[in-house]
């Protein structure tokens, strides 16, 4: 499972699930940590003009836990609504785009397949992100 944090200007962070560990509320609230370190790197001021998010309700994202992490930080939420993908730029931007790519290809483990995600990742230019998230703004 990848969780992919982008915004208009490109990937923030890309985390994918070691096989065999859960996601979960624990789990999650490290990627933020991890989101954190990464928005202070590449996201200049970002932290002090405020961070929104735009996830699901899935347990990991409602739990206590995150809640009080996110509470801690002052970061936003946006909500999705449940069974809605044309409102999740991921799903219908970033990961439409991805599966084309992947369609078809063969990888030897898992290992390569990681890798070949991560490398399209890499050569994505901004025009792309910038479309994915303006492309919201109708919907």
């Amino acid at each position: 499972m990848a969780t992919v944090f982008w915004d208009s200007r490109g990937i923030i962070l890309l985390d994918i699930l070691p096989k065999g560990e859960s996601a979960n509320a624990d789990r999650y609230c490290e990627i933020l940590d991890r989101l954190r370190h990464a928005v202070r790197r590449k996201r200049l001021g970002l932290l002090r003009s405020g961070v929104v998010l735009q996830h699901d309700n899935a347990t990991p994202h409602t739990a206590k836990r995150t809640k009080e992490w996110l509470e801690r930080y002052r970061w936003d939420i946006i909500s999705h609504f449940a069974h809605s993908p044309d409102l999740a730029p991921s799903d219908f931007h970033l990961f439409g785009h991805l599966k084309r790519h992947l369609g078809g290809k063969k990888f030897a483990d898992e290992d390569e397949l990681i890798g070949e995600v991560r490398d399209w990742f890499s050569k994505l230019d901004a025009n792309f992100f910038t479309q994915g998230i303006y492309s919201l703004l109708p919907r």
